[in-house]
């Protein structure tokens, strides 16, 4: 079966058939850092890692290129808030992106290009643009001029009283019609700014990505990726860009996960439900934020709730439980995923789909009754698990997963109070051992006993 995406451009779902089958090109916008990531922006990372791990297995070589927006009018204003420099901001900023999205097990881009990076490259598209007639200058500024392209619209498909609303949050006299957007603007001093034949100025935000995109991949590349909220204008503006600065197509398939709610509602500071990934992985292991994820198609709208987080976990504790039970078992078959794994993500990455053939899986494995049986389940189960990018942990450092700034008992002490209940029932004292088990629990500890011993792990 072909991979099969949908995509946003056309508005159905297409066979992907890559312009190079020998190097497949996908980019996604990546953080603007100048705060941690909320977990909105969790989203798009771990849906595109899904896409990134399969399109791996599918291709032999894949460039994944998803960039860091470092000069933007966010950052000057926290580092005027706050007093920081900007350097300061960006480089603690884009630290705590990675750290927050690895523990989330999402693997690393092949490039990550820095929009400061990138200016020059910025500047020769601009003075193309102008070159075509496609921008002009005004007041320090150049501008894309909207009515210089005929379809502009075909990504969000808005009409041109809907393109103007939008663009009201940058109306200025300077502007020829009120849908035009910034290509550079001017910088005073105290703020970021790089010569240019236009003056010492800033990039706009839409440019950035145009340009490290045409750097890494071409003028014409495969897959462009991000969240629903950035279809217009953001990459309505970069198919502009390019597709004007260049004569040539840009991305040939659109995806856009859906919008992400909390408990029913829009997160918002106000409403005292914005949570950060950071916030999140206080009270979770990562893989459980992923899996929670996960459990909706990725183009569907997502309502994050706290009984979805509990769930999330319990199901990935049931996937580790089945592997636990055959640590002694070496897997075979780690290289091949099952095939109706594989077929559900190729169908648009029906990650419902394939997590439930991973509890299948897991099923199969506590049902194994021989050694070769076991090996093959269990070689099965993790290799599904990888392309969803899951069961990446020991077995046992998952069940000793403890919160931030918990109170619970530690590896120490839980160790020590299971081998003196082994002691107490030894001794048939049982009262002892029944009691053991009690604290145990009421601290979060449950035990299990088994042919090859007792475990624990924390509830």
């Amino acid at each position: 079966m072909p991979l099969i995406l949908y995509n946003t451009l056309t508005r159905r779902k297409e066979p992907f058939v890559p312009l190079d089958p020998d190097r497949v090109g996908m980019y996604v916008c990546g953080p603007t850092v100048y705060d941690r990531a909320h977990i909105g922006n969790a989203r798009p990372v771990i849906v595109f890692d899904v896409l990134y791990r399969l399109l791996k297995r599918l291709y032999p070589n894949v460039v994944y290129v998803r960039n860091i927006t470092d000069v933007d009018d966010k950052i000057n204003a926290r580092a005027k808030e706050s007093g920081e420099p900007i350097s300061a901001i960006t480089a603690r900023t884009a630290q705590a992106f990675h750290e927050d999205i690895g523990a989330l097990n999402a693997l690393p881009p092949d490039v990550e290009p820095r929009a400061t990076a990138h200016i020059g490259q910025m500047i020769v598209m601009i003075q193309a643009l102008l070159e075509r007639g496609h921008a002009y200058q005004a007041e320090g500024h150049v501008l894309f001029s909207v009515p210089s392209m005929s379809d502009y619209g075909m990504l969000s498909r808005r009409t041109q009283d809907e393109l103007i609303a939008g663009a009201r949050v940058e109306v200025a006299p300077y502007k020829q019609h009120p849908a035009d957007f910034v290509l550079w603007k001017p910088s005073s001093q105290d703020l970021p700014g790089w010569d240019s034949p236009w003056g010492r100025g800033r990039p706009g935000w839409h440019i950035e990505c145009s340009a490290m995109s045409k750097e890494y991949l071409g003028i014409t590349f495969d897959i462009h990726g991000g969240g629903q909220d950035l279809v217009f204008p953001h990459h309505e503006n970069e198919i502009a860009q390019s597709v004007c600065a260049h004569g040539q197509p840009f991305a040939r398939y659109w995806l856009h996960n859906g919008y992400l709610m909390v408990e029913g509602e829009k997160m918002s500071k106000s409403l005292g439900n914005f949570f950060t990934v950071r916030d999140l992985l206080d009270q979770a292991p990562g893989e459980a934020i992923r899996l929670c994820m996960l459990s909706a198609h990725y183009h569907q709208p997502f309502d994050w709730t706290a009984e979805g987080l509990k769930q999330a976990r319990a199901a990935v504790d049931r996937l580790y439980l089945a592997l636990r039970s055959v640590a002694h078992i070496q897997p075979q078959g780690r290289d091949e995923v099952p095939i109706e794994v594989l077929a559900a993500l190729k169908d648009d990455l029906n990650t419902p789909l394939a997590v439930s053939h991973l509890h299948e899986l897991a099923t199969q494995l506590n049902k194994a009754a021989t050694d070769g049986e076991k090996a093959r389940w269990k070689g099965a189960l993790l290799a599904g698990a990888d392309v969803l990018g899951l069961l990446q942990q020991d077995v046992e450092a998952w069940f000793r997963w403890t919160p931030a700034g918990g109170t619970a008992l530690s590896d120490g002490r839980i160790d020590d109070l299971v081998q003196q209940r082994i002691a107490a029932r030894k001794s048939k004292n049982f009262a002892e051992a029944d009691r053991i088990r009690k604290e145990l629990a009421d601290n979060g500890v449950l035990l299990e006993d088994g042919p090859h011993g007792t475990s624990w792990r924390r509830g």
